[in-house]
């Protein structure tokens, strides 16, 4: 799948972080750290990859809205413990919590309990672009000093 997402250059790079950023579990990060060296613009890599990922909570989050107990008892299972725990830590710290909607295990299930809990779309869509944009800069930082982009 890396390979086919590398072959078809950015639209690849949105569909491998779209899918990553829903409930369906898929690493992005590798695709994500290959673009730059093989030669791809370092902002509009981290541009494609904010907009497929950010795309992919918001698909969590009408998930959320619109019938997250439909929707999961019929095609996805998170686990109980992972929905409780994305709860207690939008619940304790609302939206603002949204910013690390891009961790693994608790970022996804955050989102479709934003929109379980009708968080307002704008501030859901502004804390995690900001959290997609902070999370891709960091990243390529760190990657910088080991890579020349």
């Amino acid at each position: 799948m890396t390979d086919l997402a590398l072959q078809l250059g950015y639209v690849g790079l949105f569909l491998i972080t779209f899918l990553a950023s829903t409930i369906f579990p898929f690493p992005s990060e590798i695709v994500v750290t290959a673009m730059p060296p093989l030669g791809y613009n370092l902002w509009l890599v981290i541009i494609v990859a904010m907009t497929g990922s950010f795309l992919g909570n918001l698909v969590n989050y009408y998930v959320g809205k619109k019938g997250a107990d439909f929707v999961f008892a019929r095609y996805v299972s998170i686990k109980p413990e992972r929905w409780a725990q994305a709860e207690a830590y939008f619940q304790k710290w609302g939206v603002y919590s949204l910013l690390f909607s891009w961790l693994p295990v608790i970022g996804d299930p955050l989102t479709v309990v934003a929109g379980a809990l009708h968080c307002d779309l704008r501030a859901f869509t502004f804390w995690v672009l900001l959290g997609k944009l902070v999370r891709y800069l960091v990243f390529f930082g760190i990657l910088s000093s080991f890579f020349d982009f």
